[in-house]
Order: C-alpha cells, then structure tokens, then sequence
C-alpha cells in the first residue's frame, strides 16, 4: 500500500493541478489509490493485428514493394534472453521494476508536475508494467480515462504474474523499428544473431530504441541512435548493473552500418543491411514506411495487410535516380544529392531520391526528408512562431537527416511575406556589398553579397533575380522576422519556427532555418497554384484487408493560404531568376520559375523551381555534416546556380517531356491535368466498381486538354492515371 507521505506528496499535487487538469486528477486519484486493485478482473489481452504483409502498388497498379513483420527464425524463451539485455532496459525504463507493485506513485508525481509547468500531457511516468499494459490491454490513446485503466490494470497484473513473466512479455512484443516486434526479432533483424549472444553494447542499443524507434533506429538515423546507446549505458552504470570499465569498452563501440563496400573496423557495433531491401525505389518506400507508420502505427502498418496506391510515377522515379546518378558521377561519399518532385495540383510527391546509394553504409538516411527539430526547452526565448511539425496530432515524417540551410532558396518566403504587407516589387534598396545592421553587436552583424558584388540602387525584383543579400537583410527588417516565419510555415515548411530578438534576428532572411528538400518542393507549389495548398503525400489510397478505405486523397480540397495575386506576383518574379539571374542554368525552354540557394561557405546548394505541372527540388552538400564544397567535378566552389540547376534542368527536361508548354496563369483552375499516362486497367482494385466504366472511357479525352477549366473546388484528380 502506498505510504502516508506519498499520499500526501500526490494530494499536494493534486492541489497544485487542479485549475489546469481538474479530470486528471480526480479521476488518477480515484480510481489508483482508492480503487482495491484486488477487486478488479483482469481482462483478456487484445488480439494482434492480424491479416500480413502490406502491398504496395506505383499509381499504375505495378506492385513494387512489400512491409510485413519481420519472421523471427530462432524462438524466444525466458531462459533465452540474455540478463545484460534485462538490465539495459529496467536502467533505461523503469529501475524500480523490481520494487513497486506496478505503479510508481513518485514516476506519476514527477509525471504531473512536469503536465503544470508544460501545460498539456507531456510524461506519462509509466513503469515497464504500465508500458506493457498499453501494448496488451489499453492502447495508448492520451485520454483520461484510458490511463486511468492503465494504472488499475497494471497494479491488477502485478498481483497476478511475477515480475520476471511481465518482463518477459513486455520484451517479446515490444516494437523496436521496421517491422521487428521484439526483442528476438530485433536481435535478429540488426544483429543477425539469436537475443541470447547480445553484447553489452547491443542491449544498450535495444534498449535506447524503445521511446521512438522511428527516431533513433541505428540504420536511417545512426547519430540518434548512437546518442541513445552511450546514454543507456551511461544509466546501467549509475544503476550499478556495469563497472566503469565495461562501460568504457562497450562506450568505445560505436555504431557501424556493414557495408561490402568498406572493411569492418574492429571494436564497433555492427548493425547490418536490413534482410530484405527494397529492391526499387528504396527512398520513396522509405519515405512511404515512415508516413504510413506515423499515421496508421506500426501493427497497422506491418501486421494489417493493408493494399497501399502510391503517388509513385514509375518514369519519373527512373528519371530523377538518372539525374541525381549523372551528377554524382566521378565524386565519392560523403558528397550526397537529393531530388523530390512534388505535383502541386495534387500534392502527390511523384519521385524521391535521398542519396547516391541507400544500400552503402550510411546510405539508408534519407536526405530528402529533414528532422522535426525542437529547441532546448531550458532557458528558451519565448517563441514568436511554432513549427508546424510540434503540433499534436500532426502527421510527422523525419529521414533521419537534420535537414540543411537553405540560404538564398528562402528568399521568396521574405518576398511573399513582403508582397503581401504591400511592399511592391518596385521599391528601390541599396545594394553595397556589405551591410551592416543596425543596433547590432558582435558576430553576424554584417551581411555579405556573393563574392563582394554589388547593384548599387536596385528593385526588390531586380535584387531577387541576382539574390543581393544585403537587400534582402534590409527588406526583412521592413517586414518582420515573425511574418516571414508565420509566411514559410504556412506555405509548407514543418520547421519554420521564430524566436526573436534572442535567436532570430535579419539573417533569416538569408536561410539560416534548416528545412527538407521534400518542403522545398511542397512550399514552392503553392506559388504554381496561386495560393492554394494540398499537403504533400506518397498515398493515392490506402484499404485495410477487409476492403475498407482508411485514406482517399484522389478528391481533397486544398487549402487557400495565399492571395492569388500576390503568389502569381511571386511567380513572376522568380521567373526572372531562370531568365537572366543566378538561375539561367535551369533554363528549360518553357515557363518555369525558381530560385537558386547557397549557404555559408558554400556547405549546402540548392535550387529549387517549379512549372505548372511539377515543383522539384534539388540539394546537394556533404551527408555526414556541412562542409565548403570545393573544386568538386571542376567547379572551384559548389552553388545553387551549378549543379544543382543543372540537376534540376535535366530532370525537368525528362520529365515534362511529354507535357505540352504552359505558362502561369492568375487563376489556376482546380482540376487539372499535369502528367499523362495509361489508363489504369478497370479491374484494379483501388478502382471504384460503380464509377470505373465511366472513369476509364474518358480518361483519355481528358488527358489531351492540359489547360482545361473546372468550376469545381473541391476535387483533384490527374486523368490518365488516376480512376
């Protein structure tokens, strides 16, 4: 029973919680301390998801990949996991498993104060009973009342079954990262060995994946997952279950992605090639797993057989692999490129690369997504602008890769955000070759144009067409560091986020704000469509074994997050940049419009730039860490209007192919057609039996009136490809 002091240490908190979780409290309080844990019946554990793998299919109906459980060869047994694995975990999840009774009254203490002074549900302060109980009985929806059933069930269970039998089952169904259930699985999974032959260093690793395995899983984010590894091991030493010197063994065994391609050092933790890799575009079903898993959660995703309709275009994939491959050619990692392709109608993502190889070690970080990052909480600024990607229930998608600066690529976030406070185009800056700003002290005072250049008087549109930063410095100040963040964001950069004066000061008007090749492209659609947003997604349809339809994006309505007027103006100025500026690399021969973007000292380049049917964008920089690109494939230094343009321009010419030329016009109708393609036969089965007749007998007249009109706002499909 729980002792007088702790009661009255959590009826204090009771007390303190009350004006902000007034239903919290009372029903924790209630049902966990004066509910007899003895009184109540333990229910049955839930089912698994059952039904297998998961199909996915390209927007043609090709199948071109499977997500399904990994099938652990060797079965698990009490006697079979290993003590140093037990350890790991109890030390990294709950080190007073032995002793409690399944609850830790002092963890859910610890738990709601941290709720007061953070305002929302932010721990949960579960024992390693409570966690399974969510696995088994509860699931975890952050609701009151199912963690209320949690903590009762869980003290119920720990009367019933011994603490070695919870920790058994808890590491036989614990989720550990694509696909693995368990502690056999993952063993057998990264280590390619039975759990009973795990190293130190291994548990640890296991271990330190458990609060998110998307996040720190050792093959798509190494550093994550090595941060996590050394911290594990770090908490079995204060524990006490290892010495200091097996920790500075194991501390030394880093974490090494096996590669034929390079010899194995000695002394590392080897995690291997996942045992069935995707055999075609391994970055887009990379991108897909992550999505599909944030949305829909791992059992749906890996035991659900779900039937699964990509946005993938087969020949655009094709195309975008060449064109990356052809840039890279005659350079070695860690010099890495990444290329999305986003449809803007639609917001179907068409083609992904994130890497030269994602089979080489290293190689299955996907660079064309970026990282959700969130400021140290301790000693932050207040923050002007929240990114989008901190909101709950947001759907987030992380690669692994940090993202990278986008440098003068975010200039047309501040020109948007200009346009639209009534600033014209035509106002008239200085631009010197340095600017200093005002009331600044210290480092970063002094903005910079490249290579010393300078325009004299200039227009804000002249100064876009030749990115002068020192404008650029200047028309952030008439506009605001918060607009332009609340502008970015609202366009489609998950990571926009201001806190000023401390943190964000003119500089962001030059791409100091990490950002995703997948935003990018995304972000410079809306200006393609006038102002109107459709989020970006691999997924045409998704069904569950039973046929139902989980997700349908074929008819969404999009978002109006920009002034027509002003995002055509924006257009129509980027046009300039491909036409006579920094961008005249990308010059496709039809309308088009963009940007060129290099960071400091030449360590990310981009472009980015977009027609009516595709918005594409292309990076390139080191993939370990940011590093001065030079003297690389015969260029002194690497910027946006170089390879990457060039990239953009090959691609681009590939793929559109087939499209006929078309210019911007101020008013986008909603429907329209962008890429043609065979219609897909009408048995496929994401067809809908009532309509397919219909459907398929006029895909092909639509699919020839490329600029046709539709009074419709609230559908979008591609005909041709799509039923």
């Amino acid at each position: 029973m729980p002792t007088s002091r702790a009661l009255a240490r959590l009826a204090a908190s009771a007390l303190l919680l009350a004006a902000l979780f007034p239903l919290a409290v009372c029903a924790i309080l209630l049902s966990a301390l004066l509910t007899p844990v003895g009184a109540v019946e333990l229910p049955d554990p839930k089912p698994p998801v059952g039904g297998g793998l998961t199909r996915i299919y390209d927007v043609r109906g090709n199948e071109i990949g499977r997500f399904r459980e990994f099938e652990q060869h060797l079965s698990v047994t009490k006697q079979s996991i290993p003590t140093v694995l037990k350890q790991a975990v109890i030390a990294a999840e709950d080190r007073k498993f032995y002793s409690h009774r399944g609850i830790d009254l002092r963890g859910i203490l610890r738990a709601l104060r941290t709720d007061v002074r953070e305002r929302e549900f932010a721990q949960g302060g579960s024992t390693i009973t409570q966690q399974y109980v969510k696995l088994a009985y509860t699931g975890n929806r952050r609701t009151v009342a199912r963690k209320v059933r949690e903590v009762v069930v869980a003290g119920h269970l720990d009367q019933a079954a011994d603490k070695e039998e919870i920790l058994f089952k808890y590491l036989s169904s614990i989720y550990l990262g694509e696909g693995a259930y368990g502690v056999g699985a993952a063993a057998e999974s990264y280590f390619r060995k039975p759990v009973s032959d795990l190293t130190l260093s291994e548990a640890a690793l296991l271990a330190g994946l458990i609060p998110a395995p998307s996040l720190y899983e050792p093959r798509g984010n190494q550093g994550a997952a090595e941060r996590r590894r050394q911290l594990v091991l770090d908490q079995m030493l204060q524990v006490g279950y290892i010495d200091h010197a097996e920790h500075a063994e194991a501390s030394r065994q880093r974490i090494w992605l096996d590669s034929p391609r390079l010899p194995r050092p000695r002394d590392v933790t080897v995690i291997h090639p996942p045992q069935e890799q995707y055999a075609a575009h391994p970055y887009f079903l990379d991108y897909l797993r992550r999505y599909l898993t944030a949305s829909y959660g791992p059992d749906v995703v890996f035991r659900g057989g779900l039937e699964v309709q990509t946005t993938l275009d087969p020949a655009l994939q094709t195309a975008a692999e060449k064109a990356v491959a052809d840039s890279l050619e005659g350079t070695q990692a860690p010099l890495d490129m990444a290329l999305t392709t986003v449809e803007p109608t639609t917001g179907f993502v068409r083609a992904m690369v994130g890497g030269r190889d994602f089979g080489a070690e290293g190689g299955q970080v996907n660079l064309a997504l970026g990282k959700c990052a969130r400021p140290g909480k301790e000693d932050m600024p207040k923050v002007d602008v929240k990114a989008s990607c901190w909101d709950d229930g947001a759907i987030v998608v992380e690669g692994g890769g940090t993202g990278r600066q986008p440098g003068s690529a975010w200039k047309p976030f501040v020109l948007a955000a200009a346009l639209e406070k009534g600033i014209p185009d035509t106002k008239v800056y200085s631009a010197p070759s340095s600017y200093r700003i005002p009331n600044c002290t210290g480092k970063g005072c002094v903005i910079e144009n490249f290579e010393g250049s300078a325009g004299g008087r200039t227009t804000l549109r002249r100064a876009t067409h030749k990115s002068f930063n020192t404008v650029y410095a200047q028309v952030i100040g008439d506009v605001g560091v918060q607009a332009v963040g609340e502008t970015a964001k609202k366009l489609g950069i998950t990571s926009a986020w201001v806190a000023t004066p401390e943190i964000h000061g003119p500089s962001y008007a030059l791409g100091v704000q990490e950002v995703s090749p997948l935003d990018m492209a995304s972000a410079y659609g809306v200006f393609a469509t006038n102002g109107r947003r459709w989020s970006p997604t691999p997924v045409v349809m998704v069904k569950n074994r039973a046929g139902k339809v989980l997700e349908d994006n074929r008819k969404r309505a999009p978002d109006r997050v920009m002034d027509e007027h002003i995002a055509y103006e924006v257009t129509d100025i980027l046009k300039g940049v491909i036409a006579g500026g920094t961008g005249a690399a990308a010059d496709i021969g039809r309308p088009a419009a963009g940007k060129t973007g290099t960071a400091q000292e030449f360590r990310d380049a981009w472009f980015v730039g977009y027609t009516p049917a595709l918005s594409t964008s292309v990076w390139i920089g080191f993939a370990d860490k940011p590093a001065p690109m030079r003297n690389i494939k015969g260029i002194e230094r690497i910027t946006g209007g170089s390879i990457p343009a060039a990239t953009w321009k090959a691609f681009m010419l590939e793929a559109l192919k087939d499209v006929p030329p078309e210019d911007f016009v101020k008013a986008l109708p909603p429907t329209t057609t962008t890429l043609p393609g065979p219609e897909p036969p009408t048995t496929f089965f994401f067809e809908d039996t009532t309509t397919s007749s219909s459907t398929t007998s006029s895909s092909s007249t639509t699919s020839s009136t490329t600029s046709s009109t539709s009074t419709s706002t609230t559908s979008t499909t591609s005909p041709g490809l799509f039923p």
